[in-house]
């Protein structure tokens, strides 16, 4: 697995309240902004605001309060390919790694997985079908899209 990060995905407790704060607050501008979900781009890599509780479903995840299990966060990497996403789990799984959520459709259109790390980090490998990944890591969205639209 090449050495990059491509989404940061944070769970909150709102979407809308959450929103404010990085567009009103921080001054951020939404590159996608779906009522649930809210995309920004950081230049390369994008952060995103998702539900926490439907995060936490996404990855088969537990919710619940406090979070022991689920830290309010995922980490992202991404590929070209669905085959991608495969290989990088053979290897995972030949490491002994704990997968949360083998690779599979998603709702979204597009393919992924989770799995954990030695801290309890949850990362998901994922293909959207709306990205290029291209040689240096960086995120792009497909030409005709502003951000990819998952």
């Amino acid at each position: 697995m090449e050495q990059r990060l491509t989404m940061i995905g944070l769970g909150v407790r709102d979407v809308a309240v959450a929103r404010e704060f990085y567009s009103g607050v921080l001054g951020w501008t939404p590159s996608n902004d779906m009522g649930h979900i809210v995309f920004y781009d950081l230049g390369g890599y994008f952060l995103s605001l998702y539900g926490e509780e439907a995060l936490a479903e996404d990855a088969a995840l537990p919710f619940e309060r406090p979070l022991p299990a689920f830290r309010g966060m995922t980490l992202a990497y991404n590929t070209n390919s669905p085959a991608e996403v495969d290989a990088v789990f053979e290897t995972l799984r030949a490491a002994g790694a704990e997968i949360l959520k083998p690779p599979q459709e998603v709702f979204w259109g597009g393919y992924s997985g989770y799995f954990r790390d030695p801290d309890g980090y949850a990362w998901e490998v994922a293909h959207n079908p709306g990205w290029t990944i291209g040689s240096d890591g960086r995120a792009r969205p497909a030409e005709g899209t502003a951000s990819g639209d998952p």
